[in-house]
């Protein structure tokens, strides 16, 4: 028999007519070894690059399945994104116990020190479309799967302790003002319109909220530099059945850090993914980023002392009041292997809690019980997305739903149904109920026993909801100067988009009741008179101001995990650039090399690569740069405008730059008057990346 000749890369066949037909050419060896190409049903593929078609220049057959399947599948690729916190990143990583409370819950994760639980983070904005930017004015979504032995607890929350409204009716209409206007199709992603604020300024109990959106917290620097918080109250359960309130926090290990807002437009231009792209090389890189888990916990009667109510989930507990205990740690340590698959088809939903964990009468949370759920539908299609890898538990799940779309597993047994009585028969009856370890919700009522009354159904909120103001008064009040400057101007820019000026109007109104100079700061910004202050419906209370509510209280970051520019050209010295370089990496921090052309650059000492150009990486990539270049080459860049940009953002970002004599010339040229944060290379390490908002007043108009 002859040997079967090899298929050659260009392949041919004859037509009816004896006529060669050349096929698309292919790679012969392009695949894993003993890999197959099949389609989904398992059926080999024998040509993935020409449908079948009734000869080689006829119509394409109905009957070829292969072509068939794959465009359907194709069509159908994508799923609703999520009406809001739709454009988001993930990361696999562990939670891990450190200080055991057993006196307090059951929950499985907390009540061993050392013990591991793992967990899936998803970070994300609020208002824009998956394919928005990362750097937008916005409140970032903070929310972890934990994968516990007890089943999935879902802790959903913001970047922001509080939140717009009290009430979930409200939601919807928050969410279709903060969205593109309805007519328009836009603004994306942004909330400096007309039809936001006409909302905020209808809606007093919003402004505790603004202070925090309109403050440094809703642009921040890095996913790996915002809090975590669970927004409403929750209760913990111990196994004696005491139960008690509890706020839930996340605290970045690296610190809170915050952009500018011209440094997070410029960024959107500069790198859409920005946050995205620093959250996956981070890890990728083994820089995990970190978070310490923290809890404010009081019981009912320190809740009903106070002229707050802690189930308005527009108000929060101020940390001086009840310090924030720290229990755990969450490592994020595993990028996803597939974006989608993971980041995109992940499942959260508050109702998702375990025994230890259960709900208060917060009206917000209530409403998100039912929401969440609710939309995992309409995302994923099917009541059995929890059967997705990304959405399974890591324990036995045993029930007797059955069917319904996609049910990927296989139930045996005659039963359906509970109770049954099959196993007196001889077969598996399946899974029973168990009072003693399954979850039990705490009883109802939420007053000491002095304070209980009467329930009755009404659609009403609790007295102290009236109060608006108070905590706005407060978050606005322990911000630092240049932060209150930067609510001011935050608030001039998001009014300045409003065309409607009656929106304007109103909403001064409202900031009078938070402070009077905000409001005058804001009015003068627009060029508008001071109107009288809105009424407010009940009082505030005067509250001591909390230093924890402030980035800045907390002091300048350290190096650790910051990213570093480096400006060097031919001719730099290359054994200043390697020694600066290694001061800051044993720092903690990453550095990236900057050149006006990326490849190999002829330097003193010997030859260097550049990370990137020097147009395609600004500064506003950088917590602080330095630049280290010889005087003709820093002559060119006083010439070129990518250059001049560069530094000139940094300088107007506040940032730190290391400068070597010749830098110094070049920034001079530019009518940059060096101050304390422009320094010589040989002190850059120990003062970068702290931010001179001092210099802020000379570089920018604020408000």
């Amino acid at each position: 028999m002859a040997k079967k000749p090899a298929r050659p890369n260009t392949d041919s066949t004859t037509g009816p007519g004896g006529e060669t037909h050349q096929q698309v050419p292919h790679d012969a060896d392009h695949g894993d070894a003993g890999a197959h190409l099949t389609t989904n049903q398992g059926i080999r593929v024998a040509d993935n690059q020409n449908s079948l078609k009734a000869g080689a220049r006829g119509p394409t057959l109905l009957e070829d399945f292969v072509l068939r399947e794959k465009i359907f599948h194709f069509d159908h690729e994508r799923i609703p994104e999520r009406i809001v916190h739709a454009r988001g990143s993930g990361a696999h990583g562990v939670f891990e116990c450190t200080r055991a409370i057993p006196e307090l819950t059951m929950a499985a994760p907390l009540q061993e020190v050392g013990k591991q639980t793992p967990v899936f983070a998803r970070f994300s904005t609020v208002a824009g479309g998956a394919g928005s930017v990362d750097t937008p004015r916005d409140v970032r979504g903070f929310a972890v799967k934990f994968y516990t032995e007890a089943g999935i607890w879902d802790l959903v929350g913001n970047n922001i302790p509080v939140f717009f409204i009290q009430d979930a009716i409200k939601f919807p209409d928050l969410v279709h003002a903060v969205k593109m206007e309805a007519d328009k199709g836009y603004p994306q992603a942004a909330s400096a319109h007309d039809t936001f604020w006409d909302f905020v300024g209808l809606m007093p109990e919003t402004m505790h909220m603004i202070m925090w959106a309109m403050s440094d917290r809703a642009i921040p620097r890095s996913l790996r530099t915002i809090e975590g918080f669970g927004v409403n109250t929750y209760r913990l359960v111990n196994a004696q059945g005491q139960a008690k309130f509890v706020k839930f926090h996340w605290k970045p290990v690296l610190g809170l850090q915050s952009t500018t807002w011209d440094e997070a437009v410029k960024i959107a231009g500069a790198d859409p993914d920005y946050h995205r792209r620093d959250l996956y090389e981070a890890i990728e890189t083994g820089n995990f980023p970190a978070w310490d888990f923290g809890v404010q916990v009081v019981d009912e009667e320190w809740a009903a002392a106070q002229d707050f109510d802690i189930l308005d989930a527009t108000k929060l507990i101020p940390e001086e009041l009840v310090p924030v205990e720290i229990v755990g740690r969450m490592t994020l340590n595993r990028n996803p292997d597939n974006f989608f698959a993971e980041t995109e088809q992940v499942a959260f939903c508050p109702a998702n809690v375990v025994p230890g964990i259960d709900f208060s009468h917060d009206p917000l949370l209530q409403g998100r019980l039912f929401s969440y759920l609710d939309t995992q539908l309409k995302r994923l299609g099917s009541t059995n997305f929890h059967q997705l890898p990304i959405n399974a538990p890591k324990c036995p799940v045993m029930n007797f739903q059955r069917d319904g779309h996609m049910q990927m597993g296989v139930p045996k047994g005659r039963a359906n149904y509970e109770p049954n009585s099959l196993n007196e028969a001889g077969e598996p009856g399946g899974p029973r109920e168990c009072p003693a370890t399954g979850f039990s919700s705490f009883p109802a009522i939420e007053r000491p026993e002095a304070a209980r009354e009467d329930i009755a159904k009404v659609r009403l909120r609790p007295e102290l909801f009236a109060d608006h103001y108070s905590q706005a008064r407060l978050f606005y009040a322990s911000q630092t100067p240049i932060e209150q400057a930067h609510i001011a101007s935050a608030l001039v820019f998001e009014l300045s988009k409003c065309v409607l000026e009656h929106v304007r109007t109103r909403v001064l109104s409202r900031l009078r009741n938070i402070d009077d100079s905000l409001a005058q700061r804001v009015a003068d910004g627009l060029a508008m008179p001071l109107p009288e202050a809105a009424p407010a419906a009940r009082a505030p209370v005067e509250m001591a101001p909390s230093p924890a509510l402030s980035i800045l209280a907390h002091g300048q970051p350290s190096l650790q995990g910051r990213l570093i520019g480096i400006l060097f050209d031919e001719g730099s010295d290359k054994a200043a650039i390697d020694k600066l370089k290694g001061e800051l990496e044993a720092g903690g921090a990453a550095v990236l090399l900057v050149a006006p052309k990326v490849g190999e650059h002829a330097l003193k000492g010997g030859k260097l690569k550049a990370h990137g150009q020097l147009a395609g990486m600004p500064s506003v990539l950088f917590d602080a740069v330095a630049s280290i270049i010889m005087p003709d080459p820093a002559a060119k860049l006083a010439m070129d405008a990518a250059a001049k940009q560069w530094f000139m953002d940094a300088f107007s970002h506040c940032k730190t730059i290391g400068a070597c004599p010749a830098t110094r010339k070049l920034l001079a040229g530019l009518g940059i008057e060096p101050d304390e944060g422009v320094v010589e290379i040989a002190q850059f390490a120990a003062v970068a990346p702290a931010r001179h908002w001092d210099r802020e007043p000379k570089v920018r108009m604020l408000a």
